[in-house]
């Protein structure tokens, strides 16, 4: 018999499978690129954002979307440097935002670089194109004369979140840590709701003013300040209706969100609402 943490985290892992399974049968979007600086540019549509570092010896991406999206994100590539990408940057392990390494590797011999949590995580999830390097705190890529850091300050989306940082633009890719509308937690790869928000106080320590998040448009550092709080005011609200001895069911149908700011509710807030009620619990 199976007993009961071995249930709910049997149940979380099919959660995040299920959220992967409903990006995957999303309708694929065509791809634009939008330009953040003259070598800094964002691939955004069908799945996570992808950042295009250009320089003299090569590109740098960020996250590279689904398979299905490698040949666009090629030419939109091409169309801003006649250079080959050189490194890509996971920002986490889920498939729509690393799904295009394994044929990057095959296809431009690129190196993939992810923090090992995220690289464990493929491999406990059977994932393809595992990261060759991967870094426990901090790791930097330097091509071409720039640099690229990407630094782990904490759990938050999983537990393997990568804050990616071009700091010649003052500019920060988040991955998932921060996107438009209500997080998924992924509790299968050691996601927390509760450590999330302390994670985001060491990403604003950092000097950054602009934003790239996982999913949606380019935002400023006040927006993350804005989502921080409504997370926040989430969480005291469910915490809140927990203490009125609702249950679960009754604080799902109760809770208000679309008073805040950048936070409403969606598809991906009802598979984490479960977990983040249990974790609150805790």
């Amino acid at each position: 018999m199976l007993k009961a943490p071995m249930i709910r985290g049997l149940a979380l892992a099919v959660a995040a499978g299920a959220v992967l399974v409903a990006w995957m049968q999303q309708p694929a979007q065509p791809l634009t690129i939008e330009k953040i600086a003259d070598d800094l540019h964002v691939i955004v549509g069908s799945g996570g954002n992808v950042a295009v570092l250009t320089t003299n010896e090569g590109a740098i991406l960020v996250d590279d979307k689904f398979e299905r999206n490698v040949p666009e994100i090629l030419q939109k590539v091409k169309s801003v440097t006649d250079k080959p990408i050189r490194y890509v940057l996971n920002t986490h392990q889920h498939g729509d935002h690393t799904g295009g390494n394994q044929k990057l590797m095959e296809s431009t011999g690129t190196d993939v670089i992810a923090h090992r949590n995220a690289r464990a995580n493929m491999v406990k999830g059977n994932m393809p194109g595992l990261p060759r390097v991967t870094f426990s705190n901090e790791t930097a890529v330097y091509l071409g004369g720039k640099e690229v850091q990407a630094r782990h300050l904490g759990r938050g989306h999983t537990n393997g979140d990568a804050i990616i940082i071009f700091p010649a633009h003052r500019v920060i890719h988040m991955g998932d840590m921060f996107v438009a509308g209500a997080p998924f937690i992924d509790y299968s790869a050691g996601g927390s709701g509760v450590a999330w928000t302390n994670t985001i106080d060491e990403v604003l320590k950092l000097e950054f003013d602009t934003i790239i998040p996982g999913h949606g448009p380019i935002s400023k550092r006040d927006d993350l300040v804005r989502w921080k709080k409504s997370f926040e005011t989430v969480r005291q609200r469910i915490s809140d209706l927990r203490r009125q001895g609702k249950s679960q069911e009754e604080a799902a149908k109760l809770l208000k969100m679309d008073d805040l700011p950048g936070f409403g509710p969606g598809g991906t807030w009802q598979r984490t609402f479960p977990g983040l009620y249990d974790e609150l619990a805790r």
